[in-house]
C-alpha cells in the first residue's frame, strides 16, 4: 500500500492515483478493512487532484 491519510500528496498526477486504485481493486485488497481505508484515502486524493486540475 501507499502512504497514510496524513501523508496526502496533492501533487501526485491523477494517472498515478488511478493506477493505484485499479491495482488495489484488481488485487482484491479492498476486502480487508485496511484495503477499504486505503481505497477511500486514494479516492479523496484523486478528487483533490481532479479539483486542482480544474482550476
Amino acid at each position: 500500500m501507499t502512504s497514510t491519510a496524513t501523508e496526502l500528496d496533492p501533487t501526485r498526477p491523477m494517472v498515478v492515483l488511478n493506477a493505484e486504485i485499479r491495482a488495489l481493486v484488481a488485487d482484491g485488497a479492498m476486502v480487508s478493512p485496511e484495503g477499504r481505508r486505503e481505497y477511500e484515502r486514494l479516492l479523496v486524493e484523486w478528487v483533490a487532484a481532479v479539483r486542482g486540475g480544474a482550476r
